[in-house]
């Protein structure tokens, strides 16, 4: 990535990543297969350290399932305390995220 501005999971690759922030945007996409704009919620995470190196980036969701595993650390930034680390497995909508997390040292 040479600007890195948005974080881009390689399939069966972990990106371990610290958050600072996070807020839930209205997006205008191309839906996939109708091939017309529609508007979606998208969660939206400040990423300041990827893979151990410090980047000012986002790590970003529409997908309902993945951005469900982020709601325990929601409410009061509880993320902020924490190292996750997540491994895309599949495509399209068969696709899915393993992520752990853990207590930053």
């Amino acid at each position: 990535m040479v600007l890195q501005n948005y974080v881009i999971l390689q399939e069966g690759v972990p990106a371990r990543m610290h958050f600072v922030d996070h807020e839930i945007t209205s997006r205008e996409i191309t839906d996939p297969l109708t091939n017309k704009p529609k508007t979606v919620k998208a969660l939206v995470l400040t990423v300041d350290e990827l893979n151990g190196t410090p980047i000012h980036g986002f790590y970003s969701t529409i997908s309902e399932k993945h951005a469900v595993q982020f709601s325990p650390y929601l409410e009061g930034k509880t993320y902020r305390e924490k190292v996750i680390t997540i491994t895309q497995m599949g495509k399209g909508f068969s696709r899915d995220w393993l992520v752990k997390v853990e207590s930053r040292r």
